[in-house]
C-alpha cells in the first residue's frame, strides 16, 4: 500500500528545477524495479527521509553537523523496511533531535538523488531521499545524538554552509515563509 502512496506523492511532485525532474524520474524508475527499494540490503540503494524541520516559532530550520559526512546536513536517515517516509522522516528528527514533529504539509518538500560512498563495512550505493517539511511541536532544547557532533537552529537571515541540496531546501522555506503560506 504505502509503495503505491509514496509512487503518488512522488508523481503529484512538482520539481523546482531540472536535477530534480531529474531525480522524480530516477526515484519513479527505481521504486517500480526494486522489491526491497526500502532496505539497506539494496545493493543499489534505497530510499531514505528526511525533513526540512522548523522551530516552534516558525522562524528557524535545524541543521545537523553529520558526523559521517562530516558537514551540515538536513535530519533525516534510513527507511529500514519502512515504507512510509513521512513516518520515517519524523522518527528519524525525534531520534537526531529529540524534538516531537508534525508534518507542516503531507506533501513532499524536495528530492534528491545522491551517490554515498564505501564507508566501513558499506559499500558505495545511492540514497534516494525524499524530503518532508516538518515542525516542532513545543519549544524546547535539542538533544545532539550520537550521530552528530553539533545542531544548529538557522533563521532566514543566516549564512548556509556551502551545501547546494540545504541552500535549495532554505530557498524553498524562506520563499514559503515570505509568502505566509505554508503550502507548495
Amino acid at each position: 500500500m504505502h509503495r503505491r502512496f509514496i509512487a503518488s506523492l512522488l508523481n503529484e511532485y512538482v520539481p523546482g528545477n531540472p536535477e530534480e525532474q531529474e531525480n522524480k524520474s530516477k526515484m519513479l524508475d527505481f521504486l517500480s524495479r526494486e522489491s526491497n527499494c526500502f532496505e539497506r540490503s539494496c545493493q543499489e540503494g534505497h530510499f531514505t527521509g528526511s525533513c526540512w524541520l522548523e522551530n516552534f516559532q516558525e522562524n528557524a530550520a535545524l541543521l545537523t553537523h553529520h558526523k559521517k559526512f562530516k558537514s551540515w546536513l538536513q535530519l533525516g536517515g534510513h527507511a529500514d523496511g519502512d515504507s512510509d517516509l513521512l513516518r520515517v522522516a519524523q522518527k528519524e528528527a525525534l531520534e537526531e533531535s529529540g524534538l516531537s514533529v508534525e508534518p507542516v504539509i503531507n506533501k513532499i518538500f524536495d528530492i534528491s538523488v545522491h551517490f554515498i560512498p564505501s564507508y566501513e563495512d558499506v559499500g558505495q550505493h545511492y540514497h534516494y531521499d525524499v524530503r518532508f517539511y516538518l515542525r516542532a511541536t513545543e519549544d524546547k532544547p535539542f538533544v545532539v545524538s550520537e550521530e552528530s557532533y553539533d545542531l544548529k537552529w538557522v533563521n532566514r537571515e543566516d549564512q548556509l554552509p556551502d551545501n547546494p541540496e540545504v541552500k535549495r531546501m532554505f530557498q524553498k522555506w524562506r520563499k514559503l515563509k515570505e509568502s505566509g503560506v505554508d503550502t507548495l
